[in-house]
């Protein structure tokens, strides 16, 4: 097998088509090269060069070698290039799990930054709920998911990325949506409409608390999939809904959104992944977060 200095030493002198100016391009003496190039002859057993007192040319065998080891270099070069980014976390692939509603606000912010500093690393988002999330982290599906507490996160590392009031949404005719401030306990006798239907435990059953707190049993009218068909549920009039402050952004007709004054109905968006294999793509995905929710919180 063809030793890599061997190869460097003959490229030089192929490309120079002259041992001394081959020879002060690697820095070695002329008879070193040219012992070192007839060695790599004796090894292939072909004449790669044409020598003559005037000039030196390359034979077919040279010309091919010299094509091939081109590719071999430059891939060798490519190969070591990628290996440093690679540890470094700055190439390879990062599976994010994500709850819909944190798509609206903190999200874009921390994949925009990430992709800026790292744009080699390949992001798959998966939109799937806070449970799902969970039981695909445990068996390694994806590498970090954004959730939405409470969620059981024992053997994982959860960290805090914001914290959102809860908003009552409502029919923009609807008497509540005439008052700037409204607590959660005047939706004692309103119809309510809870997402997800599945799978559970879910936001759905963070209502449902919610309300037991504030003193009343919903009255349960509607159960949807996702935030939008909820929203367009209490725009038809079926009945309210709860959301995380973050999805007021969205701009739905005929709906209202007013956040409940209480601090005690908050709700927290976590970062969660595994404690064990924190791969270095994946602790620079941790620490654009960190920077993220810090800016945010200034």
């Amino acid at each position: 097998m063809i030793e890599l200095r061997h190869l460097r030493y003959f490229i030089a002198v192929a490309e120079e088509l002259h041992f001394r100016r081959a020879a002060e391009r690697l820095h070695i003496a002329q008879p070193g090269l040219s012992q070192q190039v007839q060695a790599l002859e004796e090894q292939l057993g072909v004449q790669l060069l044409e020598r003559s007192r005037r000039r030196v040319q390359l034979t077919f065998a040279g010309t091919t070698l010299l094509e091939e080891g081109r590719r071999v270099l430059a891939l060798l070069e490519r190969a070591e290039a990628l290996t440093g980014l690679a540890g470094r976390g700055e190439v390879g692939h990062l599976t994010i799990g994500v709850i819909r509603s944190a798509t609206y606000k903190i999200l874009p912010n921390i994949l925009r930054e990430y992709k800026h500093r790292y744009p080699k690393v390949k992001l798959v988002v998966r939109d799937m709920v806070s449970a799902v999330q969970i039981e695909c982290l445990r068996r390694g599906e994806i590498e970090v998911g954004i959730v939405r507490a409470p969620v059981t996160t024992e053997g994982l590392v959860a960290t805090t990325l914001g914290q959102d009031q809860v908003a009552i949404v409502m029919p923009d005719r609807h008497p509540l949506a005439k008052v700037k401030k409204v607590s959660l306990r005047a939706l004692a006798n309103e119809p309510l409409i809870i997402w997800p239907a599945a799978p559970r435990p879910s936001w759905a059953d963070n209502m449902i608390a919610m309300c037991r707190h504030a003193g009343f049993e919903p009255q349960i009218a509607q159960e949807a999939s996702e935030p939008a068909t909820a929203l367009s549920l209490v725009s038809a009039g079926l009945g309210l809904t709860l959301v995380p402050e973050s999805l007021t952004a969205l701009a739905w007709k005929g709906v209202v959104f007013r956040c409940v004054p209480d601090p005690a109905y908050t709700t927290q968006l976590l970062l969660v992944h595994r404690d064990e294999g924190v791969s270095e793509t994946l602790g620079r995905f941790l620490d654009v977060a960190s920077d993220i929710t810090l800016s945010h919180r200034k």
